[in-house]
């Protein structure tokens, strides 16, 4: 009797990161989505909570030290990456040092007063549902 192979979805996080008045992001280095805007994030390593993922990846693309300051959601939508089934914690931050730049996959990376275009992935809802969250933050 054999056994079929067990597949799981990937999982990943993304963090909507407050610097200044205005959000990062970061242009994709590499595909899928090359050269589109996209959210820092990326897989979560065995072993690692994605809180410690969040705070790596942030770092790792854009040389800020963060402070985590919420969940945005969880993304989970089977089709939201072409490379497979990828699900995605989505976090809310504030940049609280390091010096701005580009790590990692990242080509250039930018601080926007609004969100460029176009987008990667399902970045565009996870970027809304976080400006949501964080107003709904501020009014406590």
């Amino acid at each position: 009797m054999t056994m079929m192979a067990r597949r799981s979805p990937v999982l990943t996080v993304d963090v909507v990161i407050k610097k200044d008045d205005g959000f990062v992001f970061v242009r994709r280095g590499k595909e899928p989505f090359k050269g589109y805007w996209a959210l820092p994030g990326g897989v979560v390593e065995y072993g690692e909570t994605v809180e410690a993922a969040a705070l790596r990846e942030a770092r790792e693309e854009t040389g800020l030290e963060v402070t985590l300051r919420g969940l945005v959601g969880v993304y989970s939508a089977p089709d939201r990456d072409p490379r497979g089934h990828f699900v995605s914690v989505a976090f809310l931050a504030e940049a609280v040092g390091g010096e701005l730049r580009a790590g990692s996959d990242a080509a250039d990376v930018r601080v926007f007063r609004s969100k460029p275009s176009p987008l990667a992935f399902d970045h565009d809802k996870i970027f809304d549902d976080a400006v949501r969250f964080a107003s709904d933050e501020r009014r406590g």
